[in-house]
């Protein structure tokens, strides 16, 4: 006699949410935070300028932040360390510092602009000096880091990304021209002026901030040293299927927010 399969129960709702959201973590989190304010006010103000004329600009960077991301997550969870520790242990002094140097301003440059898009969106909310507001972001920031365990602090980013499903309301409340967004989307228009291209750079640079590609990498490095379960895959490499494949669904769903 063959034996009849008996139907596994249905696990509850709840817990495979938490099993989703315990796959999601470096991917999607560095993903949401490339629509930080700088960005925002970016892609605004390139709007306000060229209408919906460089949407095919989404499909270009797309890939190209999906792909250098996983890259850079696959350094970490390979290596045990970040961009930044592999780049001090394999490269030499010369090479190193004017990399640092570029790269720290780079991101001073990012940080600033972020700080200050949310010092004026706040002003603009309840009014006061920008200035003001600036210090008690840049304060608030740097104490969350310093006083809150890492896995408390990436729970709360988590749990923050779900703001960004205001822009899926905020297309429900909004007339759309959906045929003109679509012609802007699909098909490429490229004006050779200083104002588009400029305009296009700005939007590259935003999208695709360095700042993303050491944060991806060190937190993937950082989630591996405090999981005792997980070991490094230059050492066994008997589980990089699995991981690679949760890296690419975790960067995956987290580009799809800039996007």
């Amino acid at each position: 006699m063959t034996e009849v399969p008996v139907a596994q129960p249905r696990k509850p709702i709840a817990f495979r949410l938490k099993e989703v959201l315990s796959v999601l973590g470096p991917g999607l989190i560095t993903g949401a935070s490339d629509d930080d304010p700088s960005g925002i006010g970016t892609y605004s103000q390139a709007g306000a300028q060229l209408g919906f004329g460089v949407g095919w600009t989404m499909l270009l960077t797309y890939p190209l932040m999906a792909a250098i991301q996983e890259i850079s997550a696959r350094i970490g969870r390979v290596t045990g360390h970040g961009i930044a520790g592999n780049v001090c242990r394999h490269c030499r002094p010369d090479f190193l510092w004017p990399m640092l140097v570029m790269l720290f301003f780079a991101n001073t440059v990012n940080i600033a602009a972020d700080l200050g898009a949310m010092a004026d969106a706040l002003a603009l909310l309840i009014h006061g000096p920008p200035i003001v507001y600036v210090i008690l972001f840049g304060l608030i920031s740097v104490i969350a880091q310093i006083f809150f365990g890492y896995q408390r602090y990436v729970g709360i980013l988590k749990w923050l990304t779900l703001s960004l499903f205001a822009y899926v309301v905020a297309l429900a409340v909004v007339r759309v021209p959906w045929a003109e967004a679509l012609e802007g989307l699909l098909i490429p228009r490229i004006q050779w002026s200083g104002d588009f291209l400029t305009t296009l750079v700005a939007i590259l640079g935003t999208t695709i901030s360095p700042y993303l590609f050491v944060w991806q990498s060190a937190q993937e490095a950082e989630e591996q040293r405090i999981d005792l379960k997980k070991t490094l895959l230059k050492r066994d490499g008997r589980g990089a299927g699995k991981e690679f494949r949760r890296i690419r669904i975790d960067t995956s769903s987290g580009w799809h927010f800039p996007t």
